[in-house]
């Protein structure tokens, strides 16, 4: 098997649940959030720092790989890992959500989806079929079915008929996927539809993916949607491979999802925040370029044990923003992937503690919006 799911405790009086995941290059535990390296780069940070910061597996986007530098000129290179110098696992998503992103530029029928490119406008095709060959080729560890994204909102009979394509794409996907080292997971999909969700949960399991995806959450629905539409599906899932919730990664959502019985994460949302100068902090978020931060010379957390915390103020941080100096927003991004590795790894001690629920309550207490 090119990927071997342990469960080694689960929660007392939640879903929650630690695991361990291994692979060709490395065990995960869980439950993690995983770094999006959407260019084969998590954003502003080198492999060493990810390491540092306690990232056990990062993300690459098939769809920004395919249009730049192109998958085959990653094989070329040896394969992700070897091109990024990143020796410990990589998930590669499958280009269904970014498609999807792309609106009136793509166009989706059974064969797959025609679109055009957001960098030049050439137009390019993207079938389960080649979305297969372009993440054989890229060699992450972890692959994802090619699917349908549903948007939100949108009526159960568009949902249906985009729920029943994905589950024939995922069919097609498995019988092309050839690489004996990689592990596919498909992906649940049925939008805001709880039966269609576990409709597709059920087709899925028939094929028997190494793992599963949760995708089309975090699309736009009020949280507390997302919320009853994992405490419907998760129980019907199997026990014995992960869970992935794709797309998510705000603090709170993270503590909920874990509470629910999630396995994996993954966001862009820590790195885009740190360009945009909010850090992640306990009480919220903090929009650290705002002028009442300029003569602040504290950290941005008295708590936080990471280069930036350890090291600089955020007044200082600020002025790096404001006059457009590159460390600031590595400063920035430092800290927020700091923040949220830290928050799982107390939310895998909670679980083994069986405190899980008290630590979620006082987090969640805490947690608010921005400052």
């Amino acid at each position: 098997m090119p990927l071997n799911f342990t469960l080694t405790k689960e929660s007392n009086n939640t879903r929650a649940r630690l695991g361990r995941i291994e692979t060709k290059h490395g065990v995960i535990q869980t439950p993690v959030f995983m770094p999006v390296g959407t260019q084969a780069t998590v954003k502003t940070l080198t492999p060493h720092e990810l390491e540092e910061l306690g990232a056990e597996i990062i993300l690459g986007n098939t769809y920004h790989l395919y249009l730049r530098p192109g998958s085959n000129l990653v094989a070329e290179a040896g394969g992700l890992h070897q091109f990024m110098n990143w020796n410990h696992p990589i998930l590669t998503d499958s280009g269904g959500f970014q498609v999807f992103s792309l609106g009136p530029l793509r166009t989706i029928i059974e064969e797959g989806v025609e679109f055009r490119s957001h960098l030049d406008g050439s137009k390019h095709f993207i079938s389960p079929e080649k979305s297969m060959e372009i993440q054989m080729e890229l060699g992450a560890d972890i692959i994802m079915a090619f699917d349908e994204c549903a948007p939100y909102p949108a009526d159960r009979d568009y949902v249906k008929k985009s729920k029943d394509m994905t589950t024939r794409w995922a069919k097609r996907c498995k019988e092309a996927h050839k690489r004996e080292d990689q592990a596919l997971f498909g992906i649940v999909q049925g939008g805001m539809f709880t039966d269609l969700r576990r409709e597709s949960a059920f087709e899925l399991m028939e094929l028997d993916f190494s793992g599963y995806g949760i995708g089309g959450l975090s699309v736009g629905e009020p949280k507390d949607i997302m919320y009853e539409v994992l405490e419907d599906l998760i129980p019907v899932m199997p026990k014995d491979k992960p869970r992935y919730l794709m797309g998510v990664g705000s603090p709170d959502c993270l503590v909920e999802g874990v509470l629910r019985g999630v396995d994996m994460f993954d966001c862009v949302w820590p790195t885009r925040l740190g360009r945009h100068g909010v850090v992640i902090t306990r009480q919220g978020n903090m929009t650290i370029r705002n002028l009442p931060f300029a003569r602040d010379f504290t950290p941005i957390e008295e708590d936080c044990n990471c280069y930036t915390c350890q090291n600089f103020s955020r007044g200082y941080i600020r002025h790096l923003l404001k006059v457009n100096e590159v460390l600031g927003i590595r400063l920035t991004t430092i800290h927020n992937v700091s923040f949220l590795t830290r928050l799982m790894k107390e939310i895998r001690q909670a679980i083994a503690d069986d405190t899980l629920l008290e630590y979620s309550k006082e987090f969640l207490s805490v947690f608010g919006g921005e400052k």
